[in-house]
């Protein structure tokens, strides 16, 4: 079984929550961390810096694509951040978040 971290950058804390209630909802993540984060990006040919929340979400890799299909659809930003980290864990965790999706 091979699982994954989604990285997933929003806006704000509220916009992390509702991401992340609507993918373990879904069943396709078994938790999230939510982390506040300040990001320095190119935009319209300018540096910006803005205060965002990353959110982790800890999940089977085979759900990927149907993660980023979900949150493309209920994020604000019109270029989202959502990026797919290959992890190894301990077998006791895998246990637990293969139990918890789908």
């Amino acid at each position: 079984m091979r699982y994954a971290f989604v990285y997933i950058t929003s806006s704000n804390k509220n916009e992390a929550k509702k991401i992340a209630k609507y993918l373990l909802n879904k069943k396709l993540i078994a938790c999230a961390n939510i982390i506040p984060i300040e990001s320095l990006y190119w935009w319209k040919g300018k540096i910006k810096k803005s205060k965002e929340h990353v959110l982790i979400a800890k999940t089977l890799e085979k759900n990927y694509k149907k993660i980023k299909k979900e949150v493309k659809r209920i994020h604000s930003y019109k270029t989202p951040c959502i990026t797919k980290i290959k992890v190894d864990i301990n077998k006791e965790f895998g246990n637990w978040i293969k139990k918890e999706v789908k």
